[in-house]
């Protein structure tokens, strides 16, 4: 029967209207592609449930015609009654996939999950960029009559007989001059490589102005007079390309993928050719349709300021990049892959903040980077040390923002040393006790620190390097807190903080006036509140060092306070024959004056270097020192 040419409004539910206007508002316009594209795989994936059997070929043409300013998306699925757009067309919000899913929740039917669209919004976005928008549709039910739609501003419609012959739908989008943007074929594709890049059917791309190209083929069986093969010139009509791939890596079992194919996937989609340094593949049925790969990658020298990157999909389709509430904070910083069926692509942020099945996804991934790691650390423990390098800022800056994955990993978290090996808290504990009094040293920089590293290393104690800056800190504050305060609990000392681990029992020097020497001190530098102790240490040769207080700055590092100035202690071996001898001299000597300003400096030196004023003092004071010795 043909249908009655009717004319008419389209019907929007009150409740609904207010998230049509909020994608309208703050949405790119870009996303119209990925809406139509969506649903014309859906209606795919419902001919498919619904006719098991067949074996058509189906695929999603999209044709750009500047000539024409048209944009046509036509699809070989179910396709529509005149009965089925009134319902499903003129009435937004009202989603035609909801409805077919309740339909076939009984079924549990396999494909079920494959049904993108959620609200039904999805299709009204075209008017967006649109000036005029029709719909030519084909329901495959038998005896169905074609139906022809049209509107101009998605409010109203006018429907009558349409004229196509086959099932499914065809949406002709009129571009408006102001959005001519669109009618760029290069655009186009770029719009289908980011959304449709990996959606379930093939997605294809045809330029309708296209000019025929010529082309050189061999004649069949024919050959030139020199016996080479002949050919002619033919005039090859343009063909649709394919943009997507339709089986992404990420839903294959880990079982069927090679580490070439992983590699080359990362590449592919991170356009990254520096190979990962090891991934995770997540492939999860039950309780909730999970899978995706997470890659972490090689650190750079740019890490501090370059982010990660984790797409999420939804049934293949691209939704966005790094959505915190789905993804865990710290993996925000890995790169990967992470395809969530059940999440619609329409679907606002505070839905996902508050939302139990999400949070069950976040958690999930979280014990298996976790678990990965920990398996890695017992089965591969060399690898797992190669990886550190490149893995520790993930990881520390995992444990920070997650309490759970810290107890998951804390066992397996390492300490890389000044001679590059590896020791977990618990092994630099056992190793180091009984001359670090449960204390870590570390160094912030190796280099500029070697003089004080030097002195821990030369009595047998390990050093552990943790020079990012970024991290390490706030990572270092998280387990002294997560310890406790217990005597047995290990505290993380810079080189340059204490004397602790490096001084020992001895009468020598016991009769110094630390006060008298404090006051030599200030006086010659000119620094009133300089504090300054006696100390016996277990190298004779040691003269003097600085340390400066531990917290104070943590502190100002952390807050970045640079006009904070340092407060330095001067730590003096009383041990050491030189300040013997100095505790002795004439405190209003110039010679003794100077001999104290040298002490300090090379003492400040071996912790950090001199800014241009003090090395400028520096080395006029020691030329001036060796032209007196030469003199004496």
């Amino acid at each position: 029967m043909a249908v009655k040419m009717e004319k008419g409004s389209v019907s929007i539910d009150a409740e609904n209207i207010m998230p049509v206007i909020k994608r309208w508002l703050y949405s790119d316009k870009d996303i119209f592609l990925r809406e139509v594209v969506s649903n014309a795989c859906d209606a795919i994936t419902k001919f498919r449930m619904l006719h098991q059997d067949t074996d058509e070929e189906m695929s999603v043409l999209i044709t750009v015609d500047k000539e024409k300013k048209e944009i046509r998306i036509d699809d070989t699925g179910i396709g529509m009654t005149a009965d089925e757009v009134r319902r499903y067309i003129n009435q937004v919000a009202f989603s035609s996939a909801a409805e077919f899913m309740k339909q076939f929740a009984e079924n549990e039917d396999k494909n079920a999950h494959d049904i993108i669209g959620h609200f039904g919004l999805g299709f009204y976005s075209v008017f967006m960029v649109s000036s005029k928008v029709e719909i030519d549709s084909l329901s495959c039910e038998e005896g169905a009559e074609a139906v022809h739609w049209v509107s101009e501003d998605g409010m109203s419609f006018e429907m009558g007989d349409g004229k196509r012959e086959t099932h499914g739908t065809t949406i002709t989008l009129h571009i408006s001059e102001e959005e001519k943007e669109f009618l760029e074929l290069f655009r186009v594709r770029e719009i289908l490589e980011r959304y449709c890049g990996y959606m379930a059917y093939p997605v294809m791309l045809f330029d309708a102005n296209a000019k025929p190209v010529e082309r050189e083929v061999p004649v069949d069986g024919e050959k030139n007079e020199d016996g080479t093969e002949k050919t002619e010139k033919i005039m090859e009509d343009p063909k649709p390309s394919q943009i997507n791939d339709t089986d992404p890596l990420w839903l294959k079992k880990p079982s069927e993928c090679t580490d070439e194919e992983y590699k080359a996937f990362y590449q592919k989609v991170f356009h990254d050719y520096t190979d990962p340094l090891f991934w995770i593949h997540l492939n999860v049925d039950y309780p909730f349709n999970l899978k995706g790969i997470l890659y972490f990658p090689r650190l750079r020298e740019d890490f501090g300021v370059r982010e990660g990157e984790i797409k999420l999909f939804s049934g293949q389709v691209f939704v966005a990049d790094n959505i915190k509430e789905i993804i865990p904070e710290f993996l925000l910083l890995l790169r990967g892959v992470i395809d969530c069926p059940d999440i619609p692509l329409n679907v606002s942020r505070s839905f996902l903040q508050n939302d139990g099945y999400v949070k069950k996804i976040s958690s999930h991934i979280t014990k298996k980077v976790s678990d990965k790691l920990t398996s890695l650390f017992n089965t591969a423990r060399k690898d797992y040390e190669n990886y550190w390098k490149d893995i520790h800022p993930f990881v520390k800056y995992g444990c920070i923002t997650d309490s759970k994955f810290y107890d998951s990993v804390k066992d397996v978290l390492l300490f890389r040393l000044t001679d590059d090996t590896y020791k977990t808290l618990e092994e630099y504990r056992k190793d180091n006790s009984e001359k670090t009094q449960n204390k870590l040293y570390y160094t912030s920089s190796a280099q500029r620190q070697a003089g004080s590293v030097a002195l821990y290393t030369q009595r047998g104690i390990d050093v552990a390097i943790l020079d990012f800056p970024e991290i390490d800190a706030s990572f270092l504050n998280f387990l002294e807190f997560h310890q406790g305060s217990g005597e047995d609990n290990m505290k993380f000392v810079r080189v340059d903080a204490d004397v602790a681990g490096l001084t020992e029992e001895s009468e020598e020097g016991k009769d110094l006036d630390a006060d008298k020497l404090q006051e030599l001190f200030r006086k010659a530098l000119g620094q009133e509140k300089l504090e300054v102790k006696l100390e016996s240490m277990a190298s004779t040769d040691l003269i003097s060092l600085v340390t400066e207080d531990e917290q104070m700055r943590r502190f100002r590092d952390a807050y970045r306070m640079k006009d904070m100035p340092a407060t330095y202690t001067l730590v003096l071996n009383r041990r050491n024959e030189t300040v013997q001898a100095l505790s002795r001299r004439d405190p209003e000597d110039e010679m003794t004056r100077t001999l104290c300003c040298q002490i300090y400096d090379l003492a400040l030196m071996a912790a950090q270097p001199l800014n241009a004023d003090q090395i400028t003092a520096f080395l006029t004071r020691s030329q001036r020192l060796v032209s007196l010795l030469a003199k004496a």
